[in-house]
């Protein structure tokens, strides 16, 4: 499995530093940086023997830049209940959980880790097919960052990939535009549209869609849109 860890707007130096480190114990060297922190002397001791993977960390100004590329994007969170309800069911997976669903599969999967103050706001968490919780204790459910980030990538160091692709993140795209334009075609209600595509983004999302189970997708969206125009024809007539 291709993983790469993203660390989205990190305040702490030390904190990067100390992902860099978690992610060479485990066997990871992908990490890309949204708008971090200044990153000096304190980053650079945290990562220790991890330097190379700090010092070639790719740095982006956007996150749609740095899950470009990836066929599943998780988010990760301490926090969960109503404040992800966004009038959509978000369920919470945990670690083992999330391990078990990409067991077998291959492609590029990003796990995003969030503010060390706030996490991430709605809209990133809109970018997300999954949600990931670490069980904590209720008494103090957040982690720190670099902790958070140790736990993940000891659960997933031997998750063992396989022979059956993920959909690349471009097929999926066209998918979710080609279910926008079957929402729009059969005159859905407008008040419901946006909800609705965001409500099936995310079954897909969790699915973790094959390549070849996209292209039957398509060609069932293709013939539903035959079937209504051709029905919406005879109907003016």
């Amino acid at each position: 499995m291709d993983l790469r860890v993203v660390l989205v707007e990190p305040l702490y130096q030390g904190n990067v530093g100390s992902v860099t480190r978690a992610m060479k114990n485990f066997g990871f060297s992908d990490l890309v940086l949204v708008n971090p922190c200044k990153l000096e002397g304190e980053a650079r001791a945290m990562s220790s023997h991890a330097r190379d993977i700090l010092e070639n960390a790719r740095r982006v100004s956007t996150l749609e830049e740095a899950i470009d590329d990836c066929s599943i994007v998780i988010g990760t969170t301490g926090i969960s209940g109503s404040r992800f309800d966004f009038h959509w069911r978000v369920p919470g997976y945990s670690p083992a959980e999330v391990k078990e669903r990409l067991t077998g599969l291959s492609g590029r999967v990003a796990v995003l880790f969030g503010r060390e103050d706030h996490g991430f706001n709605k809209e990133e968490l809109k970018l997300c097919d999954l949600i990931m919780t670490i069980p904590t204790s209720d008494v103090y459910p957040v982690m720190n960052l670099s902790h958070a980030v140790a736990v993940v990538l000891y659960e997933f160091s031997d998750l063992k990939a396989g022979d059956a692709p993920l959909a690349d993140s471009l097929d999926m795209r066209l998918l979710y535009e080609h279910l926008s334009e079957l929402i729009d075609d059969i005159d859905y209600p407008v008040h419901k549209r946006e909800k609705t595509k965001l409500m099936l983004k995310r079954i897909f999302g969790r699915a973790c869609l094959l390549s070849r189970e996209v292209h039957t997708l398509h060609g069932i969206l293709r013939k539903i849109q035959r079937q209504y125009d051709d029905g919406c024809g005879q109907d003016d007539e």
